[in-house]
Order: structure tokens, then C-alpha cells, then sequence
């Protein structure tokens, strides 16, 4: 079953002079799927989930999710950003239920489905505890949580490990993976690191450079758990950096490993 169905899409930003950000998108994402969309910095994909989410509309060609056309943003899409942009005057738990109490759900479900996704994203414990105790990592997952609490069918995700360091950034990877298997959700995750994308991912979308347009779609059939260091795993990221390197463009080597 599809859960997006991208038909054509094209962003235009305008003014004195028009910049061309994606260019004629086509693309199905699965219900259920983990999609990885991988592109140097300028290409695009941030907008191209913008979109997705219904912060932007596409300058031509149209989206399709769940059968109907999109038309804006809904409770049935979560959204998580590289800053999880979290009230500081709010404590942990209060920012995960803001979501619910803005919908008016009773404080007895917003409780309980608080809590449920701060255990599952491991915040147990920090429940009432404010942003500013929390390290980079723990505010993500919160974020995480946040977004989840609405029980969203899809979470959209912007690079959303990009302002942590690295060990942190592959703890969160393992988690992430955990609550999909879990929740069962369809992910589409934004990303510019190549091994985070293959070590995800069920597919890759290689974007080129600005205008971004799909250059390829790479497969990544290994079964869960996987090992970083997987023969397989290394294949494809060899590939898609054989990709990157046939695009004649010095942009088109903004990738990390």
C-alpha cells in the first residue's frame, strides 16, 4: 500500500531571480517503508519534506497520501527537525503532551500516552526534568517522542541527529531503528551522511545537486539487526559514492562517511 505518492514535483522559490530547488519528483514511498533521502547540502531534500509535511506546497506537480491529495498539514504526519526546538519552560513531560493538550485530548490520555513514548525512547526518569538538564541527544529523543505522542502514520525526519557527535549519532541511529520495529510507522529521513542513510534505510534516494532531481535509488535489502561494518552494507555506500562522483559538480561531494 502506498503511503506517498510524489507526482512530478517542482519547487520554484521566486524573486528577482527564480531559484529552481527540485526539479519533476517522481516517487512512491511504501506504507511501512524506512526511505532514506540522501543529497548534498542546497539539493533540496529538506524542501522536498517540507512539502511532504504540508509546510510548503510544491510550484508544480502534486502529492498524493493515503489515496487523497495533500493539501496541508495533519496529526497523521510527524515531524522531527535537527533542533527539537523544545519550551524550556516546559518540563520534558509537558513538552511530549503539548501536542495532545493543543487538541484537547483529557489529561488522563495525554498522560499515559506521554509516558508510553518516553519509555519507549528511553526517558524514563526524566519526565519532570527541563530542557537545559538534558544532553543533545536526550532532547532529540524527546523531540522523538513528541512526535510520536500524536501517533502520526508517518514521521518525517530532518537530519535530525546532524547536531549531535558521533557515538551519540549511532546510539540514536539504534534507537530509531528499535522504535520503527516497534511502532511500525513509514519514516522518510533527510540525511547528507552516506552510512547513516545505507545503515537505515530500506531504500536510499540519491538526489543531485540543486536543482535536486532523483539521480538514482539504491536498494538495501540486508534483514535487521545489521552491522555497521557489513559487506553488503559497504557495497552500497561504495555505489552510491561511485554515484556521487560520476555528478560533475563540486557540490556533489558534500557527503560525510
Amino acid at each position: 500500500m502506498e503511503a506517498f505518492s510524489i507526482r512530478g514535483v517542482s519547487k520554484v522559490y521566486g524573486g528577482s531571480t527564480p531559484t529552481e530547488t527540485l526539479s519533476d519528483i517522481h516517487l512512491t514511498i511504501q506504507d511501512g517503508e524506512f526511505l532514506s533521502i540522501l543529497g548534498p547540502s542546497g539539493c533540496g531534500k529538506s524542501t522536498l519534506l517540507e512539502i511532504l509535511a504540508g509546510l510548503q506546497l510544491p510550484t508544480s506537480g502534486e502529492v498524493w497520501f493515503g489515496g487523497e491529495k495533500l493539501k496541508g498539514t495533519g496529526i497523521e504526519r510527524g515531524v522531527v527537525f535537527q533542533d527539537p526546538s523544545l519550551y524550556p519552560w516546559r518540563t520534558i513531560y509537558k513538552n511530549v503532551e503539548l501536542g495532545l493538550e493543543f487538541r484537547g485530548i483529557p489529561k488522563k490520555e495525554r498522560r499515559e500516552a506521554a509516558q508510553r513514548y518516553l519509555d519507549l525512547v528511553g526517558l524514563r526518569g526524566f519526565e519532570h526534568k527541563y530542557p537545559h538538564h538534558l544532553s543533545g541527544g536526550m532532547k532529540q529523543r524527546a523531540g522523538i517522542a513528541r512526535a510520536l505522542a500524536n501517533s502520526p502514520e508517518v514521521l518525517l525526519m530532518d537530519e535530525p541527529f546532524g547536531a549531535v557527535d558521533h557515538l551519540t549519532r549511532l546510539q540514536l541511529q539504534d534507537d530509531l531503528l528499535k522504535i520503527w520495529e516497534a511502532e511500525k510507522k513509514t519514516v522518510v529521513f533527510v540525511t547528507h551522511d552516506v552510512s547513516e542513510a545505507v545503515f537505515l534505510g530500506d531504500r536510499v534516494v540519491l538526489l543531485s545537486p540543486r536543482p535536486g532531481r532523483i539521480n538514482q535509488i539504491f536498494q538495501v535489502s540486508k534483514p535487521r539487526p545489521r552491522k555497521r561494518d557489513d559487506v553488503e552494507l559497504l557495497k552500497i555506500q561504495n555505489d552510491i559514492y561511485a554515484a556521487i562522483h560520476d555528478v560533475k559538480s563540486q557540490d556533489s561531494l558534500e557527503f560525510t562517511i
